[in-house]
């Protein structure tokens, strides 16, 4: 009797260790919200501009925020009604509302360039950022999300092209290739769906 229990008990492990050795193949846009959410972005998803805007004048609420940096014209007008003083240059004084050029469904990574960043670094932004991004933006990888912003602007590629790749402030990064350049920000993603 003892022996069938063990047995029993040795097949239904093995069977547990596949199922967990098992791959997942999520979607992309799944996969970009599992991994950015796991390094500490703040996601939130809208259907609607009107959500857009809701969930932004909440997330301004929720931090006591009474000024915001906006280079973005388009961005700069949907909030133009919000109680919310706007600057036009970066300052690491209040947090920045900007779009991006990609989502990298891969790694969770928001990825930037002098379209959105001109000619400052990451580093020389707040520690707050605030981006709206469309699900059209999410890509596989990073290589995807370069060849996108080469296909996207084939006569002006930008320049300036980084990445914010961790959410989490407290973050002691161990790359010696990113020493004195942090990149990490408290970072809230307004997702707009639009596929």
């Amino acid at each position: 009797m003892n022996f069938l229990k063990k047995l029993i008990n040795l097949t239904s492990s093995s069977e547990e260790k596949k199922i967990k050795r098992q791959e997942v193949n999520l979607s992309l846009d799944d996969a970009f919200v599992h991994n950015f959410i796991k390094k500490g972005g703040k996601f939130l998803y809208c259907t609607k501009l009107d959500e857009v805007v809701r969930n932004f004048k909440e997330i301004i609420k929720e931090n006591n925020w009474t000024d915001v940096n906006v280079f973005d014209h388009n961005l700069s007008k949907l909030i133009q009604k919000e109680k919310v003083i706007q600057h036009k240059k970066h300052t690491v004084a209040f947090p920045f509302f900007t779009t991006c050029e990609h989502l990298i469904a891969e790694n969770g990574d928001v990825l930037f360039s002098s379209n959105q960043l001109n000619s400052a670094k990451l580093s020389e932004f707040s520690k707050d950022f605030i981006v709206y991004a469309t699900t059209s933006q999410i890509v596989k990888d990073t290589g995807e999300g370069l060849t996108g912003i080469k296909t996207n602007f084939k006569e002006n590629i930008p320049t300036n092209i980084s990445a914010i790749r961790n959410y989490n402030l407290n973050n002691e990064d161990d790359n010696s290739l990113n020493y004195g350049n942090n990149n990490s920000k408290n970072l809230y993603l307004l997702l707009f769906e639009d596929l």
